[in-house]
């Protein structure tokens, strides 16, 4: 078995398993009274707004389809819009098994389907992250400002849950010590083959050289406000996506708009730590969604909070399976390595 065999399996066994094992925790957690509860809400939930919920997410998946065009012209490539979307709906089903391996996988199916260089594609999805990161963090600040208490309270929740206190503290401390010990131990490897293998540091500058001439792509776009009108489209069809389930479950019908926006941050910080946030998305959101429904709902509170949790994981996720799957049968595979020449096609 090979290195880079070894390390792929821990990048997708360790998330995984931290994500079954906090399954096992939110169900656990339950009282038998709680569960058939969580199972009741489950049933009884109104799917209309759940289906709108899906349909809202396909419409964010096509306004970033769309959206990527824009930072791709610049760099003189025109590529087909259901191209570019297959290639986005495998990167997201890429990130359901393997963490952060979406980026990887849509620049190699664009690759494949339009023969778009990967290294500048992959560029143009790193500015494309960084530009998404910017309007995550001004959501979590209005979140912040619009219930800044319930934030503090909450965030108290999520270290006392996942840290607890005595010896959890000391095992997390550990564990953080040895992540960065890893971290320095990858950076020592890496600087030593930078500085003493020429033909790995000659790979290196000419990937950073590709992906920088991506990312400067941003500030070269012809049309500006349209890449903006689309970015603010897929981030208002997420929040919108994630807010359709609340009228679900008559219980969590009345949670006001600031609560809706810590449950979906809460469920975003959820999906970096584990594969498409198995265990951690309706966990966190469950426990926000719980934290407001506590005051009226006391007895109901947890139950209620996971199935919400469980209802919003549950039909994203398969959403993006089912049109991923799709995507993978439908994407052409129109270039072949020996060409030379890139094609390109219109619109």
């Amino acid at each position: 078995m090979t290195k880079k065999t070894i390390l792929t399996l821990v990048k997708t066994v360790l998330p995984l398993f931290l994500g079954v094992y906090l399954i096992w925790v939110f169900f656990a957690e339950m009282t038998e009274e709680a569960k058939l509860l969580f199972y009741k809400a489950i049933r009884e939930a109104n799917y209309f707004w759940i289906i709108i919920s899906m349909i809202l997410g396909f419409v964010a998946f096509l306004s970033r389809a769309y959206r990527w065009k824009y930072v791709l012209e610049p760099l003189g490539y025109k590529t087909k819009f259901w191209n570019r979307y297959h290639a986005v709906m495998i990167g997201y089903i890429m990130n359901l098994t393997i963490p952060r391996a979406g980026e990887a996988s849509r620049s190699a199916m664009l690759y494949r389907s339009d023969g778009i260089p990967f290294t500048s594609s992959f560029g143009t999805i790193i500015a494309e992250r960084a530009v998404d990161l910017v309007v995550l963090i001004l959501i979590a600040c209005l979140t912040a400002f619009l219930g800044f208490s319930d934030f503090l309270e909450i965030k108290s929740q999520i270290q006392h849950k996942f840290n607890g206190s005595g010896s959890n503290s000391t095992e997390a401390f550990t564990l953080k010590m040895f992540i960065y010990s890893g971290i320095i131990i990858i950076g020592c490897v890496f600087c030593y083959f930078i500085i003493f293998n020429r033909t790995f540091r000659l790979k290196v500058v000419n990937f950073s050289k590709d992906i920088v001439i991506g990312l400067l792509s941003i500030f070269k776009l012809k049309q500006p406000f349209a890449y903006l009108f689309f970015t603010l489209v897929i981030w208002g069809a997420y929040v919108a996506m994630f807010a359709m389930p609340f009228l679900s479950l008559d219980q969590t019908a009345s949670i006001a708009f600031p609560g809706i926006l810590l449950a979906f941050i809460a469920g975003s910080l959820g999906i970096m730590f584990t594969n498409g946030g198995i265990g951690t998305f309706p966990l966190l959101v469950g426990l926000v969604v719980a934290f407001y429904i506590g005051k009226d709902h006391p007895n109901d509170a947890q139950a209620i909070g996971n199935a919400l949790g469980m209802l919003l994981w549950v039909s994203q996720t398969l959403v993006m399976i089912v049109l991923g799957l799709i995507s993978l049968i439908l994407l052409p595979n129109n270039f072949k390595k020996e060409d030379e020449s890139i094609r390109v096609s219109g619109e």
